[in-house]
């Protein structure tokens, strides 16, 4: 931010009170058309924090999108303390395709930050949406769905080592944070190297919008504004009960043992307890089924979509939880074990 209270960036600047909706060019097409992101940034009259949303750095994950342009374009923040950088659609070349990885040399603009200028391309695109947009604020958050063919429940991923990335990613107020750095390369990770703690917010599937979970994630988004002085509307919120998946913790990725048509007996967000099934692998006749077991009683962050697998394909995503909050867990589930989808 400058010493007047506007927001600039390398081509233009937002003064304080103003709201701009830009598309800013960060490279070209084979035919030497720009390839545009859009950006809304709305300065507030008050003095406050810098804080970006982004979505789509992996073009078919797109419930993200959603919130931003919901936050940006719905809410009314005309009493807005600080700025707000919203940035629904990162991966521009690989929403346009509906595809996860930018369509040149099929390479993940979530690995690529914070970028060079003199680099590949996914790296250039990285290093101007980064020093323009991500750089210049105090804290952000950056939605993702799970891959195709998986779904999640809404979840937050931070570094709780470090102080900042841990009361962004408490303040949102999910009930599952997933601990840890990072890869190297992802724009929360590489953000928060650089003093501008984020966490990433993982969201249910793929190829299209889920209102549950779109309000989920607004809610978790009010509540940030109000830890950092931002939104007076809403308080922040606790959301009866939080685990923090670390790792001393117990997790796994469960993995088809044998190829076929999976019956998936329990939903994203499902308590299961140790030796329950949790789904069931056919072949077509149905005559050869292999039973899946929790190997430990936990929480299913994650779970297949797609019905279909090979050995070795991730069914489901179960991390255990602690005594106190399990109780809890079981208490909100219905007795007949069907769990509305978090």
């Amino acid at each position: 931010m400058g010493d007047d209270g506007a927001f600039t960036y390398n081509g233009g600047k937002v003064a304080q009170g103003e709201t701009q909706n830009i598309r800013y060019g960060i490279s070209e097409t084979y035919l030497g058309d720009p390839v545009r992101i859009p950006v809304t940034i709305i300065n507030g009259e008050r003095d406050g924090p810098t804080a970006f949303l982004s979505a789509a750095a992996h073009g078919d994950e797109l419930n993200g999108i959603e919130v931003v342009r919901e936050v940006a374009h719905e809410w009314d923040l005309s009493d807005l303390a600080g700025t707000l950088v919203c940035m629904p659609v990162l991966n521009v070349p690989a929403f346009l395709a509906q595809q996860r990885y930018l369509p040149i040399y099929d390479r993940d603009l979530n690995r690529s930050f914070p970028g060079r200028e003199d680099s590949t391309s996914a790296k250039r695109m990285a290093a101007r949406i980064f020093d323009n947009f991500i750089a210049p604020c105090d804290f952000g958050i950056d939605f993702h769905t799970s891959t195709r063919g998986r779904t999640n429940m809404i979840h937050v991923r931070a570094n709780m080592e470090h102080k900042g990335s841990a009361r962004l990613a408490q303040a949102f107020g999910s009930h599952v944070i997933i601990a840890g750095e990072g890869s190297s390369g992802m724009l929360r990770t590489e953000a928060t190297a650089v003093g501008v703690p984020a966490i990433t917010v993982e969201m249910g599937e793929a190829h299209r919008f889920q209102r549950e979970l779109i309000d989920e994630a607004l809610a978790g988004v009010e509540s940030v504004f109000a830890e950092y002085g931002m939104y007076d509307a809403t308080a922040v919120r606790w959301p009866g009960w939080r685990t923090v998946i670390d790792d001393a913790s117990e997790k796994t990725w469960i993995r088809a043992e044998a190829g076929g048509i999976v019956d998936m007996h329990h939903d994203r967000g499902a308590l299961v307890h140790e030796g329950d099934r949790i789904c069931t692998i056919t072949n077509p006749f149905k005559d050869d089924n292999v039973t899946i077991e929790a190997p430990f009683t936990g929480l299913l962050v994650g779970v297949l979509e797609n019905p279909v697998v090979y050995p070795g394909n991730p069914l489901c995503h179960l991390v255990e939880l602690e005594e106190h909050v399990r109780r809890v867990v079981e208490r909100e589930q219905s007795p007949d074990g069907h769990t509305l989808r978090a």
